[in-house]
């Protein structure tokens, strides 16, 4: 769905993003994570066509986004990080100012913002003014806005910034509905939990180089070289320890009370080899889980003062 190649951006003698390459497929939410400043809205707003870069390429759905930016519009929705000011607009005014930028037909625009206002929970809202919604509020309004020409990629810049967890929490369900709906979206935020939740995959950015992409999973195995495991045995555990120090793909057991955490190297392949040792040897396994990765760990080291060699 969209493809970033070579992009750079300098303002003067500033390079505000360096020759980042990176791809989105079709369907994915994908996080984009970085510290302030490392290029993630200056890339954005290129990609939405609102910026022009000094070089590179970007595609959107097998358009050029430089070649064609009207026909790429089409294809794309921006939520950018501030709401803007819409004080004397009530929330279905709002919705119909936008639906007839894009020349949309007024009764059809109608339902559209009627049908937005439902998905983003806002129906009992449409003659409120804009001005008197609340934080979470305006940023649900703003996301319904970039959804009423019916793009397929959205492009949401901190769309949960400054939420409260019941709010975040509200966005974070819309987003899930717009991925079974078929949307593809391209989101930043500093919430890196929950970035590792929603997102199907993410890149990180530092100093406008996109320095790792991959799923959480791919990324904290690629950086740390290894894969926890958490295994709850019934008994045996003496047995169980010695039989997963046996195994060549272990790293280390660590036992706390019933549980074990063994760092693997490896593949999928290799811990289902490791669970068949176990039940094979008669080992009592209640359950068998992989631990999720410390995005924030792993933020902190490849976005670090440190010249970095991945």
């Amino acid at each position: 769905m969209l493809v970033v190649r070579d992009l750079v951006k300098k303002y003067g003698d500033f390079l505000a993003v360096d020759h980042l390459n990176m791809e989105v497929e079709r369907g994915q939410i994908f996080g984009f994570i970085g510290p302030n400043g490392a290029g993630k809205t200056t890339t954005m707003k290129i990609i939405a066509t609102l910026l022009a870069p000094t070089s590179g390429r970007v595609v959107v759905d097998g358009i050029d986004v430089f070649k064609d930016p009207i026909k790429a519009r089409e294809k794309i929705g921006y939520m950018p990080d501030f709401f803007g000011v819409y004080d004397n607009l009530k929330v279905k005014e709002y919705l119909d100012f936008y639906g007839s930028a894009y020349g949309i037909e007024y009764r059809e625009r109608r339902k559209i913002a009627e049908d937005l206002l439902e998905l983003v929970d806002l129906s009992d809202k449409k003659d409120a003014y804009v001005d008197t919604l609340s934080r979470g509020m305006k940023q649900r309004l703003c996301l319904a806005r970039c959804l009423i020409h019916n793009p397929e990629l959205l492009i949401l810049d901190e769309p949960a910034s400054g939420m409260d967890p019941r709010a975040r929490a509200e966005i974070k369900a819309i987003l899930k509905e717009l991925k079974r709906m078929g949307k593809t979206i391209l989101i930043s935020s500093h919430i890196l939990p929950e970035v590792a939740e929603i997102c199907d995959s993410v890149g990180i950015i530092d100093r406008g180089k996109l320095v790792v992409q991959g799923s959480v999973e791919q990324i904290i195995q690629r950086m740390t070289g290894r894969t926890v495991v958490r295994i709850r045995v019934l008994r045996d555990m003496d047995r169980a320890i010695s039989l997963l120090k046996e195994q060549p793909m272990v790293t280390s057991v660590i036992q706390e009370d019933q549980e074990l955490e063994v760092a693997c190297k490896g593949s999928d392949e290799d811990l289902w080899q490791l669970l068949r040792a176990l039940v094979s040897s008669d080992v009592p396994v209640v359950s068998f889980r992989k631990m999720e990765g410390n995005l924030e760990q792993i933020f902190m080291e490849v976005t670090s003062d440190e010249e970095m060699a991945l």
